[in-house]
Order: C-alpha cells, then sequence, then structure tokens
C-alpha cells in the first residue's frame, strides 16, 4: 500500500513538471516548420498543411523553404536571417500560393530555438496593414499620461488592465502579481458588467506551477485563440530527424496548451485567452492576463501592441515600486546612521543600540529586538523570554548559515515558537559573529485571505482510465482562510537595512578590540609593575617586622620581672599586631602570585586536587568532626596548586564559619554547554544576602577578629584565580541557612592567547567580556 501511494505521489509531481515545452502539437489555427540553416531544408511540419494551402506534410517535409516561396521571398528572407537579430524581421508578410493564381497571406515569425532549429511559425493575416505607427505613438503616449497622474502602484495598476482592454475588446483583462511564496493576487482588473469579479483574490501556487512560469519568462506573450478546439496539429514526423528527440517549442506562439491548462480555462468559462509576462529583474513579477468567453483571435501585431505597451507600463510600475521602496530605504539609512554615531559614542556598543529614542526597533519596524553577545541577552520591546530564546538561538545556529535569515511564520519551521507567537510570529536575525545574534521580532498577525476557490484542493487526480492525470478545481467562488501563525513580512529593504548594520558592528567591535589590545598591553606591564612592587614591599616589610617581634620578645623576657600589669599587656599587644602584620603580608604575597602568566594548565583531576586539600585540613577536620562529602568530579584543563588553594579557602570558610550543628560540607559538580559548574555547600551560619559581592572584595570582612580570626584576603584570592581561569565565582546564602559558593571552569580551559594583545579580537567574537 506505502508503495503504491509512493508512486501515485511520484507520478503527481512528474506530471506538475512534466516538460510542457516538448510537446510535438501546435495550435490548429496556424503553421509550423522546423528549418535547418543555412539551406532551409524543411525537416518538420504541421500536419495541417493540406487544409491551409493544399499541399500534405509528406510532400513539403525534406524540401527547402523556396520551393513554397517565390525566389524574391527567399531573397529578402535570408538576407534578413544574416542579421544578428531576428526581431528585425519580425513580423513578416508571407504569401504562400495556394492553387492557381489563389494566394494566402500569413503574419510570419522566425526564431531558433535552444538546439539551434530555425523555427517558421505562419498565423493567417487578419489585416494585410500593419498598425500605423502614429496610432500607437498616440495609445501609449495617452496610457503614459494618464499614468503620470496616479500616485499609487494599484492606480498604475489598474491604467494597465483598462488600455489593455480598450485596444483588444476582451471580456476581462486583470493584472496578477506573484508573492515571494509563490502563490499570486488580482491586484487590478477591467471587466464586463455581467462577470463575477476576481479583484483581490489569491490563488495557489499550482495554478501556474513552475514549468509554466519558466515558460513565461522565455516567451513573453502567448494567446490561445480557441479553448474548445478539440484537435491539435501534431508535427511531422513527431520526432526531429536531425536531434532524434522532439524539438524545443519554448519559445513558440503556436505551441499547444496543456491539457490541464485548457480544462483549467474550461471551468472559468474562458474560450480565448491572451496572456502578457511581467519580467522584472529577469524574474517573472507578474502576468496580464485577458480572458473572453467566446473564440478571439488577436492579430500579431495587436499583441505585440499590447506586449509593447505593458512593459512600457510596467516599466512605470517598476519605477514606481522603486521609489517607494526608495523612500523608505532613505528613512532606514537615516536610523542606521544614528545607530552607528551612537554606537561609536558609547563605550559599549550594544548601549547605541537600545538606549536611545532612536534604536534597534526603529530599523525593521518590528516590535521586539534581542542582543545576543558576550553570553548575555539584552532586551529590548516584547520578546519572547531568555530561556526560551536561549533555545531559539541553538536552533538557529543548527540550522542557519547566512549572513540573514528571515520568516514572517516562524511557528511553521520552529515549532517550539508557537507559545510566543503574540511576539514573535515574524523573525529576522542577522549573526555578529560565532553565537552572537541580533534578533527583530514581530508578533502574530491574523489575517482573513480571499482564495479563488479553495487553495487546499488546488487540482485533483484522475486514474479512471489507468492513466494518472492531474484535473484542475471546478470551483473558483470565494473561499476565505483564516491565516494564523504569521507576522506582517518582512522587506527587502528591511533585510538589507539589517545586513548592513551588521557590517557597522563589526567594525566597531573590530575598533573596540583594537583600543582594548593596547589597553591590554598597558595593563599587563602595569600588573607587571605591581606585582613586582608588591614581592619587593613585602620581603622589605618582613625584616623591619621580624626585628621588631624579636626585640619586643627579647625585652619581654630581660624586663619581665619589672613589667607591670599594663607594661605585659602592651607587649602582648605589640606582638599580636607584629604577628597579624605578617599574615597580612603572607596574604598579599599569595593573591599578588596568582596569575595565569608563566602557568600552563594541564589536565587536572578535580577529586585529586580535593584530596590532596582534605589532607592538608585534617587536622581541623579532626577537631570539628567536619562531614564532607563530595560528588564524581571532573577532570579540566586548570593549575591544580591553584586548585587546591581555592578549595583550601572554600572549605576552609565552611568550617570556620560553623553552626552549633555538626559541620556537613558537600562538593558538587555538573556539565552546563561549554563549562563546568562547581559548588561547595555548608550548613554553617551563612550570611545575608545583601553582601554576596563585598565578600570577594580584598580585605573585606564581615566580622571582627575576636569573633573569627583572619586577614579578609581567602574569598578575594578564591575569586582571583577563578578569573584568572576565565569562569565566574558568585555566593547563595541567607542568614542561619548555610552557604553555598558556586564557580565555573570552560571546559577547554583559559586559553593563554585570548588574554594576550595578539588575540584579542578572536577573544571578543568568541564571546568574551
Amino acid at each position: 500500500m506505502d508503495i503504491n501511494i509512493k508512486q501515485q505521489h511520484t507520478n503527481i509531481t512528474s506530471l506538475k513538471e512534466a516538460a510542457i515545452h516538448l510537446t510535438s502539437e501546435i495550435q490548429p489555427h496556424g503553421i509550423l516548420l522546423v528549418l535547418q540553416e543555412p539551406d532551409l531544408q524543411i525537416l518538420q511540419v504541421s500536419q495541417n498543411t493540406f487544409s491551409t494551402f493544399g499541399i500534405s506534410p509528406e510532400d513539403i517535409v525534406q524540401q527547402e523553404l523556396e520551393d513554397l516561396l517565390d525566389p524574391y521571398q527567399i531573397q529578402k528572407i535570408k538576407f534578413w536571417l544574416s542579421e544578428e537579430n531576428l526581431d528585425f524581421i519580425n513580423p513578416t508578410k508571407i504569401w504562400i500560393k495556394k492553387q492557381g493564381d489563389e494566394y494566402t497571406i500569413f503574419d510570419a515569425t522566425f526564431y531558433r530555438n535552444s538546439e539551434g532549429f530555425l523555427i517558421l511559425e505562419l498565423e493567417p493575416t487578419a489585416s494585410q496593414e500593419n498598425i500605423p505607427f502614429l496610432s500607437f505613438y498616440h495609445l501609449a503616449k495617452s496610457s503614459i499620461n494618464r499614468l503620470e497622474k496616479s500616485k499609487s502602484l494599484r492606480d498604475f495598476s489598474q491604467i494597465i488592465v483598462q488600455e489593455i482592454r480598450k485596444i483588444t475588446g476582451f471580456d476581462r483583462v486583470m493584472l496578477y502579481k506573484f508573492s515571494d511564496d509563490g502563490h499570486g493576487s488580482v491586484i487590478a482588473e477591467e471587466k464586463i458588467a455581467t462577470l463575477e469579479s476576481y479583484l483581490g483574490l489569491h490563488y495557489p501556487e499550482s495554478d501556474i506551477p513552475q514549468p509554466a512560469r519558466q515558460l513565461f519568462l522565455e516567451n513573453s506573450i502567448r494567446v490561445i485563440p480557441d479553448t474548445n478546439v478539440q484537435l491539435s496539429a501534431e508535427l511531422f514526423p513527431k520526432i526531429n530527424p536531425v536531434s532524434g528527440k522532439p524539438i524545443d517549442l519554448t519559445n513558440s506562439i503556436l505551441r499547444s496548451p496543456a491539457p490541464c491548462h485548457l480544462e483549467y480555462l474550461h471551468n472559468m468559462g474562458v474560450a480565448a485567452s491572451l496572456t502578457i509576462s511581467l519580467i522584472k529583474d529577469h524574474k517573472l513579477w507578474g502576468l496580464i492576463a485577458c480572458h473572453h468567453q467566446s473564440p478571439k483571435y488577436v492579430s500579431y501585431e495587436l499583441r505585440k501592441a499590447c506586449e509593447f505597451l505593458g512593459r512600457i507600463i510596467f516599466s512605470e510600475i517598476s519605477g514606481k515600486e522603486e521609489t517607494e521602496d526608495y523612500d523608505y530605504q532613505i528613512s532606514l539609512k537615516q536610523v542606521q546612521s544614528l545607530l552607528v554615531e551612537y554606537m561609536s559614542q558609547k563605550e559599549n556598543f550594544i548601549d547605541g543600540l537600545v538606549k536611545n529614542q532612536i534604536n534597534l526597533l526603529n530599523l525593521t519596524n518590528a516590535e521586539g529586538a534581542a542582543i545576543y553577545f558576550a553570553g548575555k541577552y539584552t532586551l529590548i520591546g516584547n520578546t519572547p523570554q531568555e530561556e526560551e530564546l536561549n533555545f531559539l538561538g541553538e536552533w538557529l545556529r543548527n540550522n542557519v548559515k547566512d549572513e540573514v535569515f528571515s520568516t514572517n511564520s516562524l511557528p511553521s519551521i520552529y515549532p517550539d515558537a508557537i507559545s510566543f507567537k503574540n511576539v514573535a510570529s515574524g523573525l529576522l536575525a542577522i549573526p555578529i559573529s560565532g553565537k552572537n545574534y541580533i534578533l527583530w521580532f514581530r508578533p502574530e498577525m491574523i489575517q482573513t485571505v480571499n482564495w479563488g476557490g479553495n487553495p487546499h484542493q488546488a487540482f485533483s487526480v484522475d486514474q479512471s482510465e489507468g492513466n494518472v492525470r492531474l484535473c484542475p478545481r471546478k470551483s473558483f467562488e470565494l473561499w476565505k482562510e483564516i491565516v494564523q501563525l504569521t507576522s506582517l513580512p518582512w522587506q527587502n529593504v528591511e533585510i538589507k537595512a539589517a545586513l548592513e548594520l551588521r557590517k557597522s558592528i563589526i567594525n566597531i567591535v573590530l575598533r573596540q578590540a583594537d583600543e582594548l589590545a593596547q589597553l591590554a598591553e598597558d595593563l599587563q606591564r602595569s600588573n607587571a609593575e605591581l606585582k613586582k612592587f608588591a614581592y619587593v614591599a613585602s620581603h622589605d616589610l618582613q625584616e623591619p617586622l621580624n626585628q621588631v617581634g624579636n626585640y619586643v620578645q627579647l625585652l619581654e623576657m630581660r624586663y619581665e620581672s619589672e613589667l607591670d600589669a599594663d607594661g605585659k599587656e602592651f607587649i602582648g599587644y605589640v606582638v599580636e599586631g607584629v604577628s597579624l602584620m605578617q599574615n597580612l603580608i603572607d596574604d598579599v604575597l599569595a593573591y599578588s602570585k596568582v596569575d595565569t602568566l608563566g602557568i600552563a594548565f594541564q589536565v587536572t583531576e578535580v577529586e585529586t586536587a580535593l584530596n590532596r586539600t582534605l589532607k592538608n585540613l585534617r587536622q581541623r577536620i579532626g577537631e570539628t568532626g567536619a562531614i564532607i562529602t563530595h560528588d564524581p568530579l571532573p577532570t579540566v584543563m586548570a593549575d591544580e596548586t591553584q586548585l587546591i588553594q581555592l578549595f583550601l579557602n572554600l572549605i576552609g570558610n565552611a568550617i570556620k564559619f560553623r553552626s552549633s550543628q555538626l559541620p556537613k560540607i558537600h562538593i558538587s559538580a555538573k556539565r552546563l554547554e561549554d563549562e563546568w559548574l562547581f559548588s561547595v555547600q555548608d550548613n554553617g551560619i551563612g550570611l545575608d544576602p545583601q553582601f554576596s559581592d563585598r565578600i570577594f572584595i580584598i580585605f573585606q570582612r564581615l566580622h571582627t577578629r575576636d569573633e573569627y580570626p583572619g586577614t579578609g584576603m581567602g574569598l578575594a584570592i578564591c575569586k582571583k584565580i577563578i578569573e584568572c581561569h576565565r569562569g565566574r565565582i558568585w555566593v547563595e546564602s541567607q542568614l542561619g541557612q548555610g552557604t553555598t559558593f558556586y564557580f565555573t571552569i570552560p571546559v577547554r580551559g583559559c586559553d593563554h592567547e585570548h588574554r594576550n594583545d595578539r588575540n584579542t579580537q578572536n577573544y571578543l567574537f568568541s564571546g568574551g567580556q
């Protein structure tokens, strides 16, 4: 069963994409000849030659064109064919002798197909005179004068259909415009009063499938004078004798329409049609479709006049479109210039995009925007939640590789977006670099679309005679559809403005990277001098402090009997002060030595570092009865000595600031996207959350030394160790409820070069700060 369904689907697809330009049949009102140059030998001919000028196709094939025409015509045709441009001779009048002195006059058109064969098409001449040039000139001038008085694109389009119907007399003339998603809509219509209006109706893409659109692009005018003709004129022979395959009739005027298209026209009540292609930038912009309820032949001259008039007026439409786009583009350029100026004036370019009256939203007419840079979001307007943005960003990184991505129906391709359709049914995204994005959002805009018939039943499949045949729908009545989960579409000028902004941002970030590189070099030099000063000063302070301590203790020993209680107390203060000063100096030295310069991070087992820490703390653990547990711990790129120092301070603090309960300390680790998250949790006295940042500042204490001894340097050292590893550290705590310290270490470790000026730009683009 599945195989049959799959086969049926394959058959339908092949029918929809059939090579309709390779048909071997033409409409019977004209004659087609396939010629081989230079002798103009007739290789193929339509089989209606006998009824037209009394010669059977068998008698014509393999002859030369000069056997049908008199020498004067042949000489003139061969001269014209020697010219590069065949439009120079199209159309030309040709007369062919029928019987006796009776001649039939034809409008003849020549063209060379993709295979290099010369094709001659003959249509009976409606009149022996061409349309006078001055008449056509006045017609075109009158139309253009009307155009100059109109202002909107709709008015322009309406003038086209009115002028085309005036000169052709068709019952209905429509201007049909294609949209970006492939479907089309009637934007202008002129008709007789008795016909139902199609103005404003939309039609599905399948009404004019891709092969047909390609033919409209290749051949800009198409006429079917009688859709009710039962028999077509087949070529003889059916297969071209030189190429051995059907002839390519892409540019043929007479080529027979596809049966499905004829049935489509019948269902619309159309007996004759004329279609003129409107082409812009080598793409099919739309069609002028002329319909008549009875057979109607349009002469070649009139068809070409319509085509030319359509092109002239359409050029005005294109200009009007571009003018409207240009005006909007100029306004967006002004917004872009302001944003670039704001970004250049701010230390952080993001502030320039969001903290002014003219901001990121004005650039694309969006209602919300998000900037993801350096690992955090900056939001403006109505946007999804940050958690939703994280998942959306991951989807973009996995599925979008272009410089820009836009959709007006995000939920249709990213189902999770249904939950935030009210703010982000439309998405425009540009990657700045790496994982960094700017996202614009538009809310859902529920619309009612008027279709000419049910678009979900655009065709049916007939297999009644054993063959798969596509059948067009029979109903073109108004069918309303409520379209949800879509936003207003993003205009091309808005997308281009977003791309231009991307270039400006990258240039500004690069410039700031250069400035940061210079700053990093200055800081590195300054830090080196400060570390040298701290080291020298600390060592120089040690000697006089030791002397003070030694002489005070010597003084106490020699004159102990002569000192009263106050003297002994004062000497105790001095000894205590010297001891405290020595501890402070030791901690300053330890703080100044924490750095990644000169340290090669290596693969380090965190559990091994923890075990060595616990050995160093075994006396304090034994004295307090502390219970220390841990989860399985990972292997990271780090400096083991600094990790031990980190755990010594964190676990030591957990023991020091214990409550009346038995100290319980637990160490855990969790893998995030690109970093490890560690925690050290205790059941101690806790701290007020308002001091969560203060405790990491050098020499900052929350308790007196009488309550808890120490210099206030331990957590500052921890912070510096984690920062050197390119991680983060913070605390979560409440008074009386214990404390949990969190810190992260990147999975790939700290890249030394990212910390040096040589690759500061790379670091910025990888999301660093």
